[in-house]
């Protein structure tokens, strides 16, 4: 299961990466999405159990660190809120400069 959720991971690091660096803002969203997913994936992965018992009980029958929960919910929520943020921000972009390419904007130059 480790395996998997590696690969997992690093495809969607590398896939988030590849349609940020890509030319068109809607695309580039769906490239942060992509890379607060993986994120997220990320600290599932850290806090991962043995599956032997719960996920609030370590393996040696201590409880164990609520931190990565802690850490993961907040992860989501930021990531939510800054994805809608984002997707605003291309909303208006749009709309006022009739493009979602940044290169055809000739307003944004210094």
């Amino acid at each position: 299961m480790n395996i998997f959720f590696a690969l997992a991971t690093g495809a969607m690091f590398g896939l988030g990466v590849y349609q940020l660096l890509r030319r068109d803002l809607i695309k580039s969203a769906m490239g942060f999405y992509i890379l607060f997913t993986a994120i997220n994936l990320l600290f599932l992965a850290v806090g991962a159990f043995n599956g032997e018992s719960a996920a609030y009980v370590g393996i040696s029958g201590q409880p164990s660190d609520p931190l990565v929960q802690a850490l993961l919910l907040t992860a989501i929520v930021i990531s939510f809120g800054s994805y809608a943020l984002l997707l605003a921000l291309i909303n208006v972009s749009s709309r006022r400069y009739k493009t979602v390419d940044p290169d055809k904007v000739d307003q944004l130059k210094g």
